[in-house]
């Protein structure tokens, strides 16, 4: 295992719909054991191969950070939603920001189990807004895509300055 880099906004992989994992084998096994590692020393509660460079629909979330309610989802969709919430959210592929998101307070996520055996978790809280962030990633959207066109101006203007 080993912690990869997680690439930051605006590198062009985020923005990237990812491909669908055709068979899960030894890569893809490897790939989220990488992703695991990555996403606790981050740390973080969840990450989206996309973060790491591989445009691949799979994710990792736990919200526990004690991988006790670690979730590793190939291929997930939701498929319902119920509610509204607004959280702040952060990312560690837009470091430098933190914002109000708003998001469905109850999701129903399906996707494939690391066995490839199909499963569906109920969430609500904050599984179900990282279930949606992460899953967001994987349609090439970032959290600066979900503020105001305000705040992304006055965040690119800040992010421009500070790589001058």
């Amino acid at each position: 295992m080993s912690i990869l880099k997680i690439l930051t906004y605006p590198d062009p992989v985020l923005k990237k719909k990812a491909k669908p994992v055709e068979m899960i084998n030894v890569r893809i096994k490897n790939l989220v054991e990488d992703m695991l590692e990555t996403m606790y020393a981050a740390p973080g509660i969840g990450l989206a191969a996309p973060q790491v460079g591989e445009s691949l629909r799979v994710i990792t979330v736990d919200v526990t950070r004690k991988e006790e309610g670690l979730i590793v989802l190939i291929n997930p969709e939701i498929i319902s939603g119920e509610g509204e919430c607004t959280e702040e959210e952060g990312c560690l592929s837009v470091p430098d920001l933190k914002e109000i998101v708003q998001r469905k307070e109850k999701v129903l996520v399906k996707g494939l189990d690391l066995e490839g055996r199909k499963i569906q978790i109920p969430a609500e809280g904050l599984l179900a807004i990282a279930f949606q962030h992460e899953i967001d990633h994987l349609d090439g959207i970032l959290i600066i895509d979900r503020v105001s066109r305000l705040k992304r101006d006055i965040f690119k203007k800040k992010l421009k300055k500070k790589f001058k």
